[in-house]
């Protein structure tokens, strides 16, 4: 893969620092996760009833993780070919196993599938893919801000314009994955408001499949595109202090249309 995830010239190297660090920890240390462990006794000390605890660290597994689906939306990982966890364990200066663990939530997520004895094949998908998700999206949100706009009071839709203009920001970097993240923050914040845990949870799954490339298509949007989506954000917020509910079910229905 290139570089250049994540707008940065490494986009791997704080997973690389984390597992350094974590080598570099003494070995009495590394195996309790407590500060000081080394050299400490245990004479007398009664057992701790119940059943053992694993303790393991994730943070290396989240970065990593982090760092892979950036390099989906980027399309550093392409469509239809195959990359396996030493390989790419090489690339991020960590053994193969946090790649592995990382590679696996993708695969339950439906953005690659397991290859025998090779590693993990990152999912072909059509445009008429990513019509159903937008379709499957719109019949799921746009009653929920329907709903939201006609309840939730001004001053909190108003809170989350930061939200929208990082959006605004992110879609001018021409970064692909940078405005990912920040256009499901700003949805994720919207949906919260209706305080359904499930209905976020499902719409940022949706949302996240959304913004894979196409097979043999463009890497994303360009930068004009990116820069018209997140305009939409912020006239959505207009409408919704504004209580416009014909505004608002226009915006969003052409707001997952032009996703698609």
């Amino acid at each position: 893969m290139k570089q250049g995830v994540q707008g940065s010239a490494d986009p791997f190297g704080e997973a690389r620092a984390a597992a350094r660090e974590r080598a570099a920890e003494p070995a009495g240390r590394r195996d309790t996760g407590l500060p000081g462990a080394r050299g400490e006794h245990t004479h007398g000390e009664r057992p701790i009833p119940g059943p053992r605890a694993a303790v393991r660290r994730s943070s290396v597994r989240g970065q990593i993780l982090d760092a892979l689906r950036s390099a989906l939306v980027s399309g550093e990982l392409r469509p239809g070919e195959v990359y396996s966890a030493p390989a790419l364990g090489e690339r991020f200066g960590v053994s193969a196993t946090p790649v592995r663990e990382a590679m696996q939530q993708l695969t339950l997520e439906g953005a690659v599938e397991v290859v025998p004895n090779r590693g993990f094949r990152v999912m072909e998908r059509g445009a008429r893919e990513l019509a159903e998700l937008a379709e499957v999206r719109a019949l799921l949100e746009v009653p929920v801000m329907l709903r939201l706009a006609r309840t939730v009071p001004a001053e909190r839709w108003a809170e989350l314009r930061p939200l929208a203009e990082d959006t605004v920001r992110a879609a001018s970097s021409g970064c692909p994955a940078t405005y990912a993240e920040s256009d499901r923050a700003f949805h994720r914040a919207v949906l919260s408001l209706a305080g359904n845990a499930q209905l976020v949870r499902m719409a940022e799954d949706l949302h996240r499949r959304s913004q894979w490339p196409l097979v043999g298509g463009p890497v994303r949007h360009g930068r004009a595109d990116l820069v018209a989506d997140a305009a939409e954000h912020t006239a959505l917020l207009d409408a919704l202090i504004a209580r416009d509910l014909d505004v608002v079910r226009d915006l969003v229905a052409d707001h997952f249309a032009g996703a698609a």
